[in-house]
């Protein structure tokens, strides 16, 4: 199952071209993609129009849905965090290394547009699109 990140989202529903948005396009009704509460949390709090909200809720909630955070999630995530800190890698933002943690766990792919997953894939095994 693909996961689709928060990046790629937003840059589709703000009409961004870019090789992620043609692939999330040309994906939509041919692949299992899946979404969470982390991912509709980062892209619906965007809208500032009603009807764009309630458009974009409604093609979110068609997608297949997952519960992304937990105890496991989290302890694992903040030991993916601390050993790339040991390696002298910063991480960018906490809800990356969440959403790529839960990733590698349920092994599903991701599909992103944001530079902060790449330590994830070289070091942790996370498979992106």
């Amino acid at each position: 199952m693909i996961l689709v990140d928060s990046s790629v989202w937003i840059d589709y529903f703000n009409g961004v071209a870019s090789r992620q948005t043609d692939l999330l396009d040309d994906m939509l009704g041919r692949e299992l993609l899946l979404t969470g509460d982390i991912i509709l949390a980062e892209v619906l709090r965007g809208f500032d129009s009603q009807s764009d909200y309630r458009r974009a809720k409604r093609l979110l909630g068609s997608l297949a849905y997952a519960d992304m955070l937990g105890r496991d999630v989290a302890e694992r995530s903040a030991t993916y965090y601390r050993d790339l800190r040991r390696r002298g890698i910063a991480v960018r933002k906490t809800i990356d290394a969440l959403i790529a943690t839960f990733c590698i766990m349920n092994r599903h792919s991701l599909l992103h547009a944001d530079r902060g997953f790449d330590p994830f894939a070289r070091h942790f095994g996370l498979v992106m699109v």
